[in-house]
């Protein structure tokens, strides 16, 4: 007897299918894009000074630029659309707040290498302008 198992029951790819053969290449994956940015911010944490001034900043900056990662977790595990709302709100709050810091080392400066901050607050910016559009697109579905 050959029982088929619901969609519920079976994990999907997040893959294209070219002529019936599927293509495991990720078009598009925020999880993975999260990761990075949250190892991003642990390498520029690495760099910054071990002064008073570096050591604060490392500490803020660290707590809020890798909280999108777990908290964005927490929302895929939402327990309601409002849940799910609220765990995006917390994740783009830590954008925002790194984006600032970020934008803070800049001016001290506080590292030598202003490209990688460039880059990397673009992201940030990018990365907020995602989770601002996820968070309107959740609140006219609910």
């Amino acid at each position: 007897m050959n029982e088929r198992t619901s969609n519920i029951e079976r994990p999907t790819s997040n893959c294209e299918c070219n002529g019936g053969i599927e293509v495991r290449e990720r078009k598009y994956d925020l999880e993975e894009r999260l990761l990075r940015y949250s190892v991003r911010i642990i390498k520029l944490v690495d760099t910054l000074p071990n002064t008073r001034v570096g050591n604060h900043v490392a500490r803020q900056l660290l707590r809020a630029g890798t909280s999108p990662y777990p908290n964005h977790g927490e929302a895929q595990s939402a327990e309601s659309p409002k849940d799910f709302i609220h765990k995006l709100r917390i994740s783009l709050k830590e954008f925002r707040e790194s984006q600032r810091w970020i934008k803070l080392i800049q001016r001290v400066p506080i590292v030598a290498n202003s490209n990688l901050l460039d880059e990397l607050l673009n992201e940030t910016e990018e990365l907020i302008k995602i989770f601002v559009t996820s968070i309107k697109t959740a609140g006219r579905k609910k």
